[in-house]
């Protein structure tokens, strides 16, 4: 068992004991019938027939699962993005976190061109930490390159315990890397023991995409999916998997939306590469015909990067993709914007405030598709909720697993439960759910974040400020026991061989240049490859006007006295 990190609270975890009795216990790889006892927000005891003191509150779990609670890896609160500020700070989308079951998120830090790192992320603790109500980490987003984010880099990672950075190769003109640059940052986590994060589009055909939709008249909602298709996912992902390769640095591609950017990570994984997947609700779930909807605010709110699809297949196909582990993570992505903030791009769809809201349903809805839908069974769900996030950022097994010793963050799930999805009775903010009407089979009816009863039957004791703030330790064993290894056996070193003793031309420098042909010398047609003759596989017609035969007399005209197939007819 790993020492447990240090972790920053305003607020002491308080001497409360809980027995939850007669569940089931469900971990990534086992199932087992166990009681679970608390106190001072551990886990202390996992098993039958328990010796426990007196004084606990206990909590009838017969008929219901015991799970490690829900480690969102990718929400966005209290951030302005796109001329909006998200609908939920840290107090509202933690505790609509905690409703769906899930009991620490992950935030992202996205500093604007040229600003410090270290100051936006300062701004971000300042925000978060009196209003949390569960734990949570920062992503620090590396939207431009230079020494100073190179600097702040290792600083975040040595004294205020980032393990994690997301580079975009999307959002041309503010956020987007060039290759060169992604390469060096990639390199540099490496160095320092990052995870490497990687939205992958192709930002610069994406640009040229929105322009000529936009020339055509395209002004709505559907814009998005048009200027964005697939293949410049699949191509960017492609590209970003060799780029880390020659890094030598793992990567994880976040927000995979379609089938053939999860076929190139297959690939990858096939190969040997260092290479995790992470996917959304949203995209698991949805199709993109909703952006050709006549009601423009529902088409509206499915904006999002990148797009969802119009291929009614993909959802299946990604679902599928996490049940094989070919994606490792499912988040929610959740960046709720209202209807009145997305309607500043009623006349140009570039101007659509990019995000859906989910943090609530995260859990739900990938239970009712994954697991009723037979994609994935109960530890597979766990894992793709949990467990698999705790291993990358570096926290298990101190969270995504129930075991003594771990954080006693636990969710009593009800296989059995059901509810429908509305936005009416939503914690989460914003005024359009994207579920709305869909019945769910297997519903959280307990919640408990670091020893506390946060949530349970539907009511809320949660406090503003009681959750913390997560350190991560760098240098996470699923991403680079493996890639040290890896970069051992591919070390390249030169040939070992006797010097060359023999002579050497000598160059004479004429101030000319070493290579190619001078442009005053360059002829207006290539010559031939055959020492001058004529080349019957070359056209002889050029651009020029000039034509390779113009020195041979022309006849005005030929008479036919054979044509092709011998006389036939006076036709001829």
């Amino acid at each position: 068992m790993r020492p447990r990190p240090v972790v920053m609270s305003s607020n002491s975890t308080p001497n409360l004991r809980i027995l939850i009795k007669g569940g089931k216990v469900v971990n990534d790889d086992c199932t087992q019938e166990a009681d679970v006892y608390i106190e001072n927000g551990i886990i202390q005891q996992v098993g039958k027939e328990l010796m426990i003191p007196g004084g606990a509150k206990v909590i009838d779990a017969s008929g219901k699962l015991v799970l490690p609670g829900g480690i969102d890896t990718s929400v966005h609160l209290d951030e302005t993005f796109m001329n909006a500020t998200t609908a939920d700070d840290f107090y509202s989308g933690t505790k609509a976190a905690l409703a769906g079951g899930t009991t620490m998120v992950i935030a992202h830090v996205l500093p604007d061109k040229n600003e410090s790192l270290m100051d936006a992320y300062e701004k971000c603790r300042n925000s978060a930490d009196p209003k949390v109500c569960c734990d949570y980490a920062l992503h620090v987003g590396v939207t431009w390159w230079g020494p100073k984010v190179k600097a702040e880099m290792e600083r975040l990672v040595r004294d205020k315990g980032v393990n994690s950075f997301q580079m975009f190769m999307a959002y041309k003109d503010s956020f987007m890397l060039r290759d060169s640059e992604l390469y060096q940052a990639l390199q540099h986590c490496k160095d320092i023991g990052a995870v490497a994060r990687v939205h992958a589009e192709n930002g610069e055909l994406v640009a040229e995409g929105a322009k000529e939709a936009l020339e055509l008249g395209i002004t709505g909602p559907e814009g998005i999916e048009i200027s964005r298709p697939e293949e410049l996912e699949a191509e960017a992902t492609h590209r970003a998997i060799t780029i880390a390769n020659r890094a030598h640095c793992p990567i994880n591609l976040v927000n995979v939306s379609c089938a053939s950017a999860g076929d190139v990570i297959a690939t990858s994984k096939m190969q040997g590469k260092v290479v995790l997947g992470e996917t959304t609700t949203a995209h698991s779930v949805l199709s993109g015909l909703q952006y050709y909807h006549h009601d423009w605010a529902l088409a509206a709110a499915h904006v999002t990067v990148p797009p969802l699809r119009l291929d009614q297949g993909t959802p299946n196909a990604i679902l599928s993709l996490l049940g094989s582990d070919t994606l490792n993570v499912v988040a929610s992505d959740h960046r709720p914007f209202t209807i009145k903030q997305k309607a500043m791009g009623k006349d140009d769809f570039t101007k659509i405030p990019h995000g859906i809201p989910g943090v609530q349903d995260r859990m739900s809805v990938i239970w009712e598709r994954g697991v009723i839908g037979g994609k994935m069974d109960e530890n597979r769900f766990v894992a793709v909720t949990s467990s698999n996030a705790a291993k990358i950022y570096n926290l298990y097994p101190r969270k995504g697993r129930v075991i003594a010793g771990a954080d006693a963050d636990i969710v009593v799930w009800d296989p059995e439960g059901s509810k429908t999805i509305s936005a009416d009775s939503q914690v989460q903010a914003g005024d359009i759910n994207l579920y709305e009407g869909l019945r769910l089979h297997g519903v959280p009816i307990v919640t408990i974040a670091g020893g506390r009863l946060v949530y349970e039957g539907g009511m809320f004791t949660c406090a503003a400020g009681a959750g913390s703030y997560c350190h991560m330790r760098s240098f996470p064993d699923p991403l680079y026991k493996k890639m040290v290894q890896r970069q051992k056996s591919q070390a390249v070193k030169p040939v070992e061989r006797e010097p060359y003793s023999g002579e050497v031309v000598e160059v004479v420098n004429s101030g000319r240049r070493d290579f190619g042909t001078p442009d005053l010398d360059t002829p207006t047609r290539p010559s031939t490859r055959h020492g001058g003759l004529r080349d019957l596989q070359e056209s002889s017609f050029s651009l020029s006007g000039a034509q390779i035969d113009d020195h041979v007399p022309k006849r005005s005209s030929a008479r036919i006295l054979a044509p092709p197939g011998g006389r036939s007819s006076g036709i001829w």
